[in-house]
């Protein structure tokens, strides 16, 4: 999921809300990442003691960490927990709970490796009961323009609308995919998201300057088209 012009579009739209919509994030798992660029954006929070990324690709993870220069550092970081496995029977079978559970995985193509990990089935008896109590589940949900919608945005988003109690779809032109991206995020509890708030925990929980994300360009990302 990654160009290296603007991926920063794309992993901040990802991680930063979810992260910056919980009260003191401590640890997050991320199923897929494999190129390190949504684990290298959770590492930034001052609070997170953890982060486990699974990805099932050893090659698609090694060669990123060999290549991939802005992600050098997230890789070595002693937080980040990196495990080649399924994320579904990662999961599964992990003891721990989590604070966010991140979602950056392939779109789910029926009959494809990533579309069991997009069902109610799968959000309701593996992903929800390994949230903390204020956990918050965020994934990537495919393009989002007025034509392209209806491929699979709409559909992730009404499906963890039957799971979550709060949900909130949010997108932004990534130029490299040459369209409008979509993102869910969702949690039983509120979710945070006023602009001048989020400013305030932008500066005082995150490592360095984000180059995309803001408030007020979030809030404006949750107003979607009327299609």
């Amino acid at each position: 999921q990654s160009a290296e012009v603007d991926e920063f579009i794309y992993h901040e739209c990802l991680i930063h809300p979810p992260l910056l919509s919980h009260p003191n994030p401590k640890s997050v798992f991320i199923m897929g990442g494999g190129e390190g660029s949504a684990a290298r954006e959770a590492l930034r929070h001052k609070s997170i003691e953890k982060v486990v990324m699974c990805d099932i690709d050893q090659e698609v993870v090694d060669f990123c960490r060999k290549h991939l220069v802005a992600n050098h550092e997230a890789f070595r970081n002693g937080k980040l927990d990196l495990v080649i496995n399924d994320a579904k029977a990662e999961l599964e079978n992990r003891q721990e709970k989590f604070d966010i559970i991140v979602g950056d995985l392939a779109d789910p193509v029926e009959g494809g490796p990533c579309y069991q990990l997009y069902t109610k089935t799968f959000y309701e008896t593996i992903l929800k009961p390994k949230l903390n109590e204020n956990g918050i589940f965020v994934t990537q949900a495919g393009p989002a323009g007025v034509f392209t919608h209806k491929e699979v945005f709409s559909s992730i988003y009404n499906t963890i609308k039957q799971v979550f109690k709060y949900v909130r779809a949010y997108t932004a032109h990534v130029p490299s995919f040459a369209d409008t991206w979509g993102w869910v995020i969702a949690s039983d509890q509120p979710l945070s998201i006023e602009a001048g708030n989020m400013d305030k925990k932008i500066a005082e929980r995150i490592d360095g300057e984000l180059m995309y994300l803001n408030g007020a360009s979030f809030v404006a990302s949750t107003i979607l088209n009327k299609t």
